[in-house]
């Protein structure tokens, strides 16, 4: 229950930050969800090769850490995207 709160919280965040850059949101969100869950599942299946299936704390600490990962994957790739320009008419000047 709390992973899905801290996915909102998440989700929510990198939407801010996709309306700054002037990019849609909802589809940033949709990768941040589906980018959690897909690692996490990715995370998932190396602890179980790592620790076994009956060291399930240790899976779990591994799935997490993949998941957490690659919403700061997709929020690095987000913030390296240029910002949404307030001043479009000095770039503009002279194009009429």
């Amino acid at each position: 229950m709390i992973e899905i709160i801290v996915l909102v919280f998440l989700t929510k965040e990198i939407g801010k930050l996709a309306h700054a850059k002037g990019l849609k949101p909802g589809i940033w969100k949709i990768y941040t969800i589906l980018g959690w869950i897909i690692s996490e599942i990715i995370g998932i299946i190396v602890g179980v090769m790592i620790f076994g299936k009956d060291n399930l704390f240790s899976v779990i600490l591994v799935g997490l850490t993949f998941a957490i990962t690659s919403y700061f994957i997709i929020k690095a790739q987000l913030s390296k995207l240029p910002d949404q320009s307030l001043d479009d008419d000095i770039n503009n000047i002279g194009n009429q």
